[in-house]
């Protein structure tokens, strides 16, 4: 190739936008962004490109051990490597692993921090912190842990979910900015009712109050064991219409972020969540009770899901069940509800945990906003449960 050939190219790449953009489709995010810094062109065609990525994604590893000689959690090693590999720029994370990873460190760890009388929460920061790290400044985080996990592998949503009871597993789904869809993280807890009512404001910022638009609220609670919180999550769904948005969610062991360090285990209790508003989203979810024990009765069950003709394409699957089903609860079969799952949603990825109690029921959302009930469970309006499983669909919108 001549010097004029040469001089030809860089003068293509320096001025024609339609071939930049077209170069910079083919890379991951992080190249993307590294490449914004060449010129101002550049800048302008990889903000371009990156807008137009709105399809979810996201990372999870099943673990050898909770934390590796050099006192990097499992899940953030696993993060640093393939965040690398992402086609998106996430704006909201949601990520879960098991409650016994975010408070084991390596042995000569152990005996320092409890020399120095540090807690558990505080491991559990700081291993959060170097996770949170690796993620866009701008980018908002939830973080839970929870007895057992349930992810799908990364690569595609083909692949076969997992209910990983008792292990070291986590995920960390990756949420970009969509064109019509809202998603708030918020925090509630027993120190924002006073007079036994919320502060309209703060359920206003959260997207739970005066929300025509609102679709889905994802709840996780702690501490919910003591006897006032059944009282508060009743109070707290008042504020929006439950009649018109899919509640799901569960009871977890642990905040782990945001600012975990700031909740008092021993005085408060409540719930951290998302709430998604747009017009663009649909929804269902279904309850699995306690009569659901046989591996037919499962996908009898996820039948009912698949009849609510959710659009499977930019969705993403969730699954909350009690530490008292899995494998026991099916005569030592393992993986039965996310294998009935994966029957009727081949291509949807399964995510969620096993935890201390369920919130959720029949119910879908759809396109035109109509809503229907999925059975004719007298007790389809309770959202608290326990030895059952919640299984839901959330549809994000067409891709773009």
């Amino acid at each position: 190739m001549d010097i004029a050939h040469l001089r030809s190219g860089s003068s293509v790449l320096s001025n024609v936008a339609e071939v930049v953009e077209r170069i910079l489709t083919f890379l991951p995010t992080k190249s993307v962004q590294r490449s914004a810094r060449v010129c101002r062109l550049w800048r302008d065609c990889a903000r371009r490109v990156i807008r137009t990525r709105q399809r979810l994604s996201w990372i999870s590893t099943r673990g050898q051990s909770y934390i590796d000689d050099d006192s990097h959690h499992f899940l953030a090693k696993k993060m640093l490597v393939d965040l690398e590999e992402v086609y998106m720029l996430p704006e909201m994370v949601l990520y879960m692993a098991g409650t016994d990873t975010f408070s084991t460190q390596s042995s000569n760890r152990r005996k320092k921090e409890r020399r120095d009388g540090l807690s558990k929460r505080s491991k559990a920061a700081e291993m959060a912190a170097k996770l949170e790290n690796l993620l866009p400044s701008e980018c908002k985080t939830l973080g839970v842990s929870s007895p057992g996990i349930v992810y799908t592998p990364m690569g595609c949503g083909t692949q076969r979910p997992l209910e990983i009871e008792d292990g070291i597993a986590g995920f960390a789904l990756l949420l970009p900015k969509i064109d019509g869809v809202t998603v708030k993280f918020f925090h509630l807890s027993n120190k924002d009712l006073n007079n036994n009512v919320f502060d309209q404001e703060k359920l206003q910022e959260a997207g739970l109050q005066d929300n025509p638009d609102l679709r889905v609220v994802f709840l996780f609670g702690y501490n919910t064991f003591k006897p006032a919180a059944a009282d508060f999550i009743q109070r707290l769904t008042k504020s929006f219409n439950v009649s018109s948005t899919v509640v799901i969610g569960g009871h977890i062991d642990q905040v782990v972020s945001p600012s975990s360090e700031s909740i008092d285990i021993r005085h408060m209790y409540g719930f951290v969540g998302l709430s998604l508003s747009g017009k663009s989203i649909q929804a269902a979810s279904i309850l699995l009770d306690e009569d659901v024990e046989t591996p037919k009765s499962a996908e009898a069950a996820m039948q009912r899901l698949k009849a609510a003709n959710i659009p499977e394409v930019n969705t993403v699957g969730f699954m909350f069940a009690c530490i008292g089903r899995g494998q026991n609860y099916y005569s030592s079969k393992e993986n039965v509800e996310a294998d009935a799952f994966r029957k009727q949603f081949p291509s949807v990825p399964l995510f969620g945990f096993f935890g201390n109690g369920e919130i959720g029921c029949d119910r879908i959302v759809t396109e035109n906003f109509s809503l229907r009930e999925c059975s004719n469970s007298s007790d389809c309006d309770e959202l608290l449960h326990g030895y059952t499983t919640v299984i839901a669909l959330v549809h994000l919108g067409p891709v773009k």
